[in-house]
């Protein structure tokens, strides 16, 4: 292939280093600090080079847990239901606990509790195994979630609750693991308003433990950000990227997967580079795909709001999260996310006082069914496959597996739900689709 042959190409082609191509890694520090806009740039040395936030976690389970000392994966509701099989296949079958969120994010005092009572039960656990210099570090607890635009509810967690999490996390050892992989995909939720008024991205949950109260408790930290091109480029672009500490990720890119091959994704990550490096992903994200997001998203939920709320179905989503400036605080600046509510304490006490410029963003919706259908949200999504063609995901597809909890939450709360995705479909597609779901619910409530 002629673009392979070239001199500047010749180094991707053998095995790349451990953490990644190196010139990825820097552009991806500097365009990180342009987009989250921290107090300090971010170093390329917080950086390595990964294969998608998938493939990435169990890397991440594979060096720094192990089933047994590790007492237990502790998953957002409703949650990234494809995440379970990754925390099994790694050994963690029956260790899964999920745990509800609000209108701020995760429920901090529901985790607390749930901490607390499994630290009580590990006194009788089978002491670690993994020692040694290949294991430096094992956690005693992971904590998983997508805290901005997440998948499937579409909520955004509040600094103040990003805060709170990352100091539980240190009080029980835990590490925080976060699919922050829409972040970018961000507009007003009026159409009316300009993106200008939103700010910048809320800090990330590796932001806050890099500078909350002087900063991470170790060199390990208590958070690791995995980010991905897939969700900017193509699904088919596997190559993402950790955050944390130095020596977190220097032990990250270490793993016996890579020893053997290299960097998981070296040459798509030189053809990556180049679009960093010139703008021009930059510029395709501003001028392409968040408008056309954009635009489709006020389609589905004007559609929505047209046919569906009349019929009984309700919108879940988070209150309004605007966006302040203020002043730095703990070394990040702290463009608050008080979801809308004026006296919200932000960093340390920072009081943030949010603009009336709600933010939408991500892929998804969820929309809970009228609680007047006799039929279950997982049974409309079978009939509407089967009668008309039409496929969505159900609530209870997004329960965290094999906890009886979580099963329990799902049926009184979450599960009646559907989660619907204006990422694929043109607007034109997007107003018959809702339509036709329309036509059909009528059909099953007459």
């Amino acid at each position: 292939i002629p673009v392979l042959a070239t001199p500047s190409k010749s180094p991707a082609l053998v095995y790349g280093p451990g953490a990644g191509y190196t010139a990825l890694r820097e552009s991806i520090a500097e365009w990180l600090t342009s987009v989250y806009e921290p107090a300090e740039a971010i170093p390329s040395s917080r950086l390595c080079v990964t294969n998608g936030p998938s493939a990435n976690l169990a890397a991440i389970l594979a060096k720094f847990s192990e089933p047994g000392y590790t007492r237990n994966i502790w998953m957002i509701e409703p949650s990234y239901f494809l995440a379970c099989p990754i925390f099994t296949d790694a050994g963690f079958a029956g260790q899964l606990r999920g745990v509800p969120q609000d209108d701020e994010g995760l429920n901090i005092e529901f985790l607390r509790s749930g901490l607390a009572a499994s630290e009580k039960e590990a006194q009788q656990h089978a002491p670690r195994l993994k020692i040694g210099a290949r294991y430096p570090k094992i956690y005693r607890h992971i904590i998983y979630l997508v805290p901005t635009f997440s998948n499937p509810s579409g909520k955004t967690m509040s600094l103040r609750r990003r805060e709170e999490l990352v100091r539980l996390a240190r009080e029980f050892d835990a590490l925080v693991v976060t699919d922050d992989v829409y972040d970018v995909l961000r507009w007003p939720e009026d159409k009316q308003h300009d993106v200008i008024l939103m700010g910048k991205a809320p800090p990330r949950i590796v932001d806050v433990d890099r500078k909350l109260d002087g900063g991470c408790k170790d060199e390990w930290g208590n958070a690791v950000s995995n980010g991905s091109f897939s969700k900017i480029i193509a699904p088919g672009m596997r190559v993402g990227w950790a955050e944390s500490t130095a020596s977190f990720t220097m032990a990250l890119s270490r793993i016996g997967s890579t020893g053997s091959g290299g960097c998981p994704t070296h040459l798509a990550a030189t053809f990556v580079d180049e679009m960093l490096q010139s703008g021009k992903l930059q510029e395709f994200i501003k001028s392409t795909l968040v408008p056309t997001y954009r635009s489709r998203s006020y389609a589905m939920k004007d559609a929505i709001k047209s046919h569906l709320l009349p019929l009984g179905f309700e919108m879940s989503v988070a209150a309004p999260h605007g966006s302040v400036s203020t002043p730095k605080v703990n070394g990040y600046s702290s463009k608050c996310k008080t979801n809308g509510i004026n006296g919200v304490n932000g960093v340390n006490g920072v009081n943030c006082h949010a603009h009336d410029v709600a933010v939408s963003g991500g892929y998804f919706i969820y929309i809970m069914i009228p609680k007047n259908l006799p039929i279950t949200a997982q049974e409309l999504a079978a009939k509407a496959l089967e009668d008309i063609n039409l496929k969505f995901a159900f609530g209870d597809m997004f329960q965290v597996e094999d906890d009886a909890g979580s099963a329990q939450r799902a049926a009184n709360g979450f599960g009646r739900g559907i989660r619907l995705c204006w990422a694929w479909h043109t607007e034109e597609e997007i107003g018959e689709r809702i339509q036709r779901l329309t036509e059909f619910v009528r059909g099953v409530i007459m």
